[in-house]
């Protein structure tokens, strides 16, 4: 697909990887509605788009928010024009403690912005999808999904419950003009934590390790659409963690295990 001239909606476009998707869309001629949480966010990715801030039309929704969601096909049609793509980048993690320390609060958070929030997403837009020319629709997972980290169980399951719901989606809009992406991203140098509410100031999650910046994981996204990916992985430790995954799922579990188990309290 050539996105110059084309209508995208991104989710999590205030910050990180969203922002960088955003920005990036922008970049190569298209128009963007960009959804976060916070309107202070989406004022600095739109002024971060420079002049081509007039293609940038930010709506301040939470996207757990369903009636909400349903409301913005016709809100962004009036702002852009016709929706040709939607890209679901937002997520939060969960605290880092196992299933049996995790309040059902969490839970419940988890499950809805990473799960049901995309889902409101692609219910509210692929009518509109369907009847265009070309559409797209890319959905943010995880390495997270295919190789289990401990104190984030529950966020792979969500992550995995994307990745499933990608496949399912891509076989039943076979025959349309609507093809789907799924990404793979491992390490990304954001602040997912601290967007989560959690406080990982005693935690050095990214010292020990490679992490791909933000704007080359936007970078990496929007290639996808142009290209017409079905998947990809975004950093080597996702690609290392697909394949060791692939021959061994207990080596891949092994190997996340022994390095992040520090973050875990005590059983």
């Amino acid at each position: 697909m050539d996105v110059n001239g084309k209508v995208f909606v991104v989710t999590g476009a205030g910050n990180g990887i969203g922002r960088e998707v955003a920005l990036s869309l922008l970049g190569q001629g298209a128009s963007v509605a960009g959804l976060d949480i916070k309107g202070d966010w989406l004022e600095e990715t739109a002024g971060l788009a420079g002049t081509d801030a007039s293609r940038f039309a930010p709506f301040v929704v939470d996207i757990t928010n369903r009636k909400a969601v349903l409301g913005l096909p016709r809100k962004v049609e009036k702002a852009l024009g016709p929706v040709d793509g939607i890209l679901n980048v937002a997520g939060i993690i969960q605290p880092f403690v196992r299933i049996n320390d995790l309040d059902f609060e969490a839970i419940d958070r988890v499950i809805n912005v990473n799960l049901h929030g995309p889902l409101n997403l692609i219910k509210a837009f692929l009518p509109g999808l369907l009847t265009r020319p070309e559409a797209k629709i890319v959905n943010v997972s995880s390495m997270g999904s295919y190789a289990p980290v401990p104190g984030q169980t529950l966020y792979g399951a969500t992550k995995a419950g994307i990745n499933l719901l990608t496949e399912g989606l891509r076989s039943e809009l076979n025959g349309t003009a609507v093809s789907v992406c799924v990404v793979y991203p491992g390490a990304i140098g954001t602040n997912i934590a601290g967007n989560s509410g959690l406080d990982m100031s005693g935690a050095d999650t990214e010292s020990t390790r490679k992490v791909v910046a933000p704007k080359d994981a936007g970078d990496a996204i929007v290639r996808a659409i142009t290209e017409d990916k079905k998947r990809i992985l975004i950093g080597d430790d996702a690609t290392f963690m697909w394949r060791a995954n692939r021959l061994s799922p207990d080596l891949a579990s092994n190997l996340i295990y022994k390095g992040m188990k520090d973050l875990l309290p005590p059983a």
